[in-house]
């Protein structure tokens, strides 16, 4: 989709409405509030006095409150929402407020599977509205800097992400079967499409858990990804490896027919090989925003100019389906061809959609291929 409804006025901040007020829930709350271009006029939580701790922490008490999205719609005037519910709710929080005629910007993962991502693409049309995923690890100078530095290796071929830290969260994590693909490996997969502009192919992966790590489920994972061109892409990464921890955004090296390059996920990157000319660098369109801020960034100017956002829910689909191929990959002991995943994801949306309107989209569609469209 490259079509969506957006803003008549381009001026005034975007009244927002909030769903969700756990701990990232606070942290958007926060960023709202200091956001010139918005204004923040509601926050719907199934836990009202939680809600209400939340606001009255970031200063902003006396801001309505509800249950639920609908009671909240008209009476605030709301233009849009953000959606930082647990994931198994994006789903309905993401489709009711499409329905309702606003746009969402959405926490990673846009759904628990890709059949349900299917189904909010296929919704994000049915309303004319955008779904925008938050991949806020997008958003970092430096990552635009790498990106550029690639385009002096020539043809590239390989690249790596070694990502090893080792956080006690506690909570869901802890007991989830796949806490490091699941929860954390998106981030990765989704700048490996960004950098590469390529799309994936295929994915074998092992997972697996240390015998000290206090996950109860796999906490380590290497998985080789093939795209398209025959690239291939490497993760290695472990959630119980304390001692010479990566930064949260990995280490990558890129390698190519005249050189490689290697970003630490902090600092400038480093480029040894020949001397190629690079292209030239494309203006940062919001300079200084890092991760959530670059992403609420992009959502407004998306729904004021509608110049289609990079987490746009069609283009996003691919970075959850190289997730969820890679589970599937460690659970079966076998390469996954992302093609086939997709389509049998797509027939699994179509038989299990609620909506007439969405299910008469998904099935316009055909297949998976032809309604994701050009996606990197």
């Amino acid at each position: 989709m490259s079509v969506f409804a957006t803003l008549g006025d381009t001026s005034s901040p975007v009244r927002v409405v909030q769903v969700g007020a756990g701990g990232m829930g606070r942290v958007w709350l926060q960023l709202l509030v200091d956001t010139p271009e918005v204004e923040l006029v509601g926050l719907v939580d199934l836990d009202l006095e939680a809600a209400r701790r939340a606001l009255a922490e970031v200063g902003r008490a006396q801001i309505a409150v509800a249950a639920s999205l609908s009671e909240l719609v008209e009476s605030t005037g709301a233009q849009a929402v953000v959606n930082v519910t647990v994931p198994g709710a994006h789903h309905p929080v993401n489709t009711e407020a499409m329905f309702a005629g606003l746009p969402v910007l959405c926490e990673k993962p846009i759904a628990p599977t890709v059949s349900r991502a299917l189904s909010l693409a296929a919704a994000s049309e049915a309303s004319g509205q955008l779904l925008m995923t938050s991949q806020s690890r997008r958003y970092y100078p430096v990552l635009a800097e790498f990106k550029e530095s690639l385009s002096a290796l020539g043809d590239v071929g390989i690249a790596t992400t070694e990502f090893f830290r080792a956080p006690h969260f506690g909570g869901f994590r802890d007991s989830m079967d796949h806490p490091l693909l699941v929860d954390m490996s998106i981030h990765a997969f989704d700048v490996a499409r960004y950098l590469l502009d390529a799309d994936p192919v295929s994915v074998y992966c092992d997972s697996y858990n240390p015998a000290w790590s206090w996950y109860a489920g796999d906490a380590a994972t290497t998985a080789i990804f093939e795209f398209e061109g025959g690239l291939r892409y490497n993760f290695v990464g472990s959630w119980c490896s304390a001692g010479l921890e990566t930064s949260w955004n990995g280490s990558w090296r890129v390698s190519g027919s005249r050189g490689s390059a290697t970003w630490d996920g902090e600092t400038s990157p480093r480029v040894e090989g020949d001397s190629a000319e690079r292209s030239p660098k494309a203006p940062d369109a919001h300079p200084g925003l890092e991760t959530i801020a670059g992403s609420l960034a992009e959502f407004i100017d998306a729904i004021r100019t509608g110049r289609v956002p990079s987490g746009e829910v069609h283009s996003n689909i691919l970075s959850l389906a190289m997730v969820e191929a890679a589970v599937f990959s460690a659970r079966r002991g076998e390469r996954v061809f992302i093609g086939a995943l997709l389509e049998d994801a797509y027939r699994d949306s179509i038989e299990a959609e609620g909506r007439a309107d969405v299910a008469e989209v998904l099935t316009g569609w055909g297949s998976a291929r032809s309604g994701l469209g050009p996606t990197t």
